[in-house]
């Protein structure tokens, strides 16, 4: 399958846009190519029962799909969210946990709010690169209020998709391309590029040890460059 805007070893085109929600304590609105996914973030002391008895704070994330933001309209989920969305939230709360010290941040949880607005292949990856830089931003605001005296923060989390098309591997999947994937994968980093997740699932067909050592090596080029994105934009 071959790309006419990208080559297969490029991530597609990231905007930032900083404090795009006010209101919030931390935002962005991250973009990578045409998906589009808002991350904001709120601080509260209302921590988990769980977590208090262990003396920590706590990190976790929510995740949806606006109605518009996939053709057809995706519907709108008011009593619960559907599966797919409570797995990604998931991975995305897990993912953002791996880069704090929870006892760190004891006293305070931390919500991380992930909504697509577009939806064209890895929103879920977007969430977790997009959510660290809001994560981030409200931990900053909580050291400048004199609510944390150091940052918990350990390290940064990022992830992009990578995939075997037509006996091709390409990162950075767009959906015309995830959709028809023989191999499909989801690579989650830390910034010391030590792997928190891996999601791998031969669609159409199995693979390799050396196919799979093939994606992560690609995944890390990618991830490289998103992490030297994160630290443009998570820094107040």
């Amino acid at each position: 399958m071959s790309r006419i805007t990208r080559d297969t070893s490029s991530i597609r085109t990231v905007n930032v846009r900083r404090d795009f929600c006010p209101a919030s304590d931390g935002s962005v609105l991250f973009e990578m190519g045409n998906t589009r996914v808002i991350c904001a973030t709120h601080v509260s002391d209302d921590v988990p029962q769980h977590a208090k008895e262990k003396g920590t704070g706590w990190v976790t994330a929510e995740y949806s799909m606006l109605p518009y933001s996939t053709s057809p309209r995706s519907p709108r989920r008011l009593a619960r969210p559907d599966g797919r969305s409570v797995e990604i939230q998931r991975l995305i709360g897990r993912s953002l946990r791996r880069s704090v010290d929870l006892k760190k941040l004891a006293g305070y949880s931390i919500i991380v709010d992930c909504d697509v607005l577009q939806a064209d292949g890895g929103t879920r990856t977007a969430g977790i690169t997009g959510g660290f830089i809001a994560l981030n931003l409200a931990i900053s605001g909580m050291i400048e209020k004199g609510m944390l005296h150091e940052t918990p923060v350990i390290a940064g989390v990022a992830a992009v998709s990578v995939g075997f098309v037509e006996n091709e591997l390409l990162l950075d999947l767009e959906y015309s391309e995830d959709s028809q994937a023989d191999v499909d994968m989801n690579v989650v980093m830390d910034s010391n590029y030590n792997l928190v997740e891996i999601q791998g699932t031969g669609e159409n067909t199995s693979f390799s040890f050396a196919q799979l050592d093939e994606m992560l090596s690609l995944a890390k080029k990618g991830i490289e460059q998103l992490f030297a994105i994160q630290k443009e934009y998570s820094i107040r």
